[in-house]
């Protein structure tokens, strides 16, 4: 239970640092879809002026720290079940590790990343100015079905993963 928690926690302290590295980097127009209708609204000419100039090392940090959350994250679910399977873990053991590393990253996305850094602070108005005063900072739960979406697929993905490194054994 020991490992699954600091996998949890190594989980959630990437989420943070891979959105505020991609963040400030902005390597893609398709990571403002995540931010509410009015925001992207505000933010369409400044991503429309970025796509057509070339491939800046801001950007392309931008991809790098992408391309690094990504291999995180994965190692995160490798680790946990390379050691599951040094453990002789069971198909339902491996899944309840792998469902909690994912609730408990959920959790930290809805409550910390979503209500706090989104409604109560202005850490992305910081970095976007031409977003302040959109109504979009303050709606917790504009991507409800988003989220729902997630959290059936934390359900499924641990499955899948369990089933994986069981059919290792």
């Amino acid at each position: 239970m020991g490992l699954t928690m600091l996998l949890s926690l190594t989980g959630c302290a990437l989420l943070f640092l891979g959105i505020w590295g991609v963040t400030v980097t902005m390597p893609t127009k398709l990571l403002a879809k995540n931010f509410p209708e009015d925001v992207q609204e505000c933010l369409r000419p400044r991503l429309q002026e970025w796509e057509k100039q070339p491939m800046s090392l801001r950007r392309f940090l931008g991809w790098v720290i992408l391309i690094l959350f990504c291999a995180g994250y994965l190692g995160l679910f490798v680790i946990g079940g390379l050691d599951g399977l040094r453990n002789g873990y069971t198909f339902w053991a491996f899944f309840l590790r792998f469902f909690i590393i994912g609730a408990v990253i959920k959790a930290f996305d809805i409550g910390a990343l979503d209500y706090f850094l989104l409604t109560k602070t202005h850490f992305f108005q910081h970095y976007f100015p031409e977003t302040e005063g959109c109504a979009g900072w303050q709606d917790f739960g504009y991507n409800r079905k988003q989220q729902t979406r997630q959290c059936v697929m934390i359900v499924v993905g641990s499955l899948i993963t369990a089933w994986i490194f069981t059919a290792l054994m």
